[in-house]
């Protein structure tokens, strides 16, 4: 924005956006959020959008929902969740009729390109027919053919309207779809769970909860994988268990990262959630008195690296798990970093994998115990305890 129109508002600037935008990609939807600028001025964005279709800058018929998300309010979950309820109640409004025996599944704040494919590949196993609200694999992680192509949005606007009509809805994040699962459930009246399926234990919950819902039985091939990570956990617990681990993120992954931590013996020492809310830190505190790994772990909400650079200089732990930020920490005390979160700016590919399901474990444990064994040759690098086996 110019300072006219950070003066006396956005409405040429989001008029002209609209009609360049349409122009250029012809989109059926096009989903407007605000930012700092516009929610200190007060813009008006119902006004704007009814503005700029009566004016022909745009069809009438154009789906426009529209979401408040200043960077001043919560955190980049607050705005996913504000702007996946306004997609919502926009697309299924009057859309209510018959069931379609589907399940819908919500990933929350998930940039884990690897983690749509994986809970669509063990619905697909169930025999779960199923909508991803909304599928972003393909738009984050599209493959070089070298064919251009704009949309590759796997989740239809069809398929959106009649979400509506599914038997329930299961969110794989809490805390980044409050509102989206308020709404759903007041205003569609359906079903909704949650459940965050890192680890084996939180998997079993989901795919348990799945079966009610479907009456679908979990299949053999779902059964082999959870008993691929139990052996893999097996034979790797002694170089984690005992090990003692500071982490930082986001309140869901926090709670999934803890939880297979806890399941491999590990011990959560200090948790740092900068936007994490009491009732985050009531579900850990549950989490952590769950198992005696958890006795050592606290839980600190509202506070950032820098308090957590302290605790690991007077409370010091073997291992760091966070996001690309945390390399700070890494620098200054350290400890190896395990990159997990959001954002991942320093290492390739690491959204490509999953973090969910059988699988997704299988990943964190490998991840985990290869990082103690790279360290572990780093300390015996020039002694006799430099071996070739582990």
């Amino acid at each position: 924005m110019t300072e006219d129109a950070a003066v006396f508002g956005g409405l040429n600037n989001m008029t002209e956006g609209l009609e360049n935008a349409y122009a250029l990609y012809k989109p059926k939807m096009m989903a407007i959020f605000t930012s700092c600028i516009a929610e200190v001025i007060g813009d008006d964005l119902n006004a704007y959008t009814k503005g700029a279709k009566e004016k022909g800058v745009v069809p009438a018929e154009l789906l426009t929902p529209y979401a408040n998300t200043p960077s001043f309010v919560g955190s980049h979950i607050t705005g996913y969740d504000n702007m996946l309820r306004s997609i919502l109640k926009s697309l299924t409004s009057g859309k209510k009729s018959e069931p379609n025996g589907k399940v819908n599944v919500i990933a929350g704040f998930d940039a884990y390109t690897g983690n749509y494919r994986e809970i669509k590949r063990m619905l697909d196993m169930m025999d779960v027919k199923h909508t991803v609200l909304s599928d972003v694999s393909d738009s984050f992680d599209a493959p070089n053919t070298g064919q251009a192509k704009i949309y590759r949005g796997l989740t239809t606007i069809e398929d959106t309207m009649d979400s509506a009509n599914a038997m329930a809805t299961v969110a794989l994040q809490k805390y980044s779809t409050l509102k989206t699962m308020e709404f759903i459930s007041k205003e569609w009246n359906q079903k909704t769970v949650v459940k965050i399926p890192v680890g084996v234990r939180n998997t079993d919950a989901l795919l348990e909860e799945l079966s009610k819902i479907t009456g679908k039985r979990v299949p053999q091939e779902l059964e082999d994988e959870r008993g691929r990570v139990v052996d893999a956990m097996v034979d790797s617990h002694t170089y984690v268990h005992g090990k003692r681990f500071a982490l930082v993120g986001d309140p869901d992954l926090l709670l999934g990262m803890v939880s297979i931590l806890m399941e491999m013996g590990g011990e959560p020492v200090h948790i740092i959630c900068t936007n994490g809310d009491k009732n985050f830190l009531e579900d850990m505190e549950t989490l952590l008195a769950s198992s005696p790994y958890g006795a050592s772990g606290k839980v600190y909400i509202n506070k950032d690296l820098w308090h957590l650079r302290s605790l690991m200089f007077t409370d010091p732990v073997d291992l760091l798990i966070g996001n690309s930020y945390a390399k700070f920490l890494w620098r200054d005390t350290g400890t190896p970093l395990i990159r997990y979160g959001f954002p991942l700016f320093d290492r390739h590919h690491l959204h490509r994998y999953p973090i969910i399901g059988y699988q997704g474990a299988l990943n964190i444990v490998t991840s985990i115990v290869n990082t103690v064994l790279e360290e572990l040759d780093r300390a015996t690098i020039n002694t006799t305890s430099f071996d070739v086996i582990r």
